[in-house]
């Protein structure tokens, strides 16, 4: 019973430093360990009222604690099996994606932020932000406000690597301004980019 408790209380403390490990670094594995470790914990604890149960006259306390912690552990595959597939597809959490566009549009200059895309390269994050900024200032300006909005988004970001931000006037912001219609040349079939 002593191995039990100790045995909880040892899987919990690395449960909950893993996990914030895990999120201060982006991890999603080392979040899913982290998870791991607390089932172990909870196993551990579902023991001992197994063997409680057991001691208290109830026979069927063992098999039962034995189905409950099965369902406990294919709980938690399912659920951070998806957020690890979900990352191996290059997937974000839309909380990551609002990190990003917050960051960006609280930084001077920024009147909107009208494309963030983003993607995880291990436990490192890249993205890429379109701002919009007065179409008056001059070039030099522009790049001062993104060099800003860089450095606000690494420094708010942790896990954050790499950011490319992109300059638009705000009378032509967005994806939209930047295809090109329909068009033809070098004889070629008519063509949009």
């Amino acid at each position: 019973m002593a191995a039990a408790v100790i045995g909880f209380l040892g899987n919990e403390a690395v449960a909950i430093f893993r996990i914030q490990v895990g999120k201060e670094i982006g991890s999603a594995a080392l979040i899913a360990d982290g998870y791991h470790a607390r089932v172990d914990g909870l196993t551990s604890l579902a023991v001992l009222f197994g063997a409680v149960g057991i001691w208290l006259g109830y026979p069927l306390a063992d098999p039962l604690v034995g189905l409950l912690i099965t369902a406990a552990i294919f709980r938690i595959v399912w659920e951070f099996g998806k957020t690890v597939f979900a990352r191996l597809l290059d997937g974000i959490d839309p909380e990551v994606v609002d990190e990003v566009r917050h960051a960006a549009h609280h930084t001077p200059g920024v009147h909107h932020v009208t494309e963030v895309r983003a993607r995880w390269l291990g436990h490192r994050l890249h993205a890429e932000v379109n701002i919009a900024v007065s179409p008056d200032l001059s070039v030099e300006r522009g790049h001062e406000i993104a060099r800003e909005v860089r450095h606000q988004l690494l420094h708010h970001l942790s896990y954050l690597s790499r950011a490319t931000i992109y300059i638009d006037p705000v009378n032509a912001s967005g994806e939209e301004h930047h295809r090109i219609v329909e068009h033809m040349h070098d004889d070629l079939p008519a063509h949009s980019h």
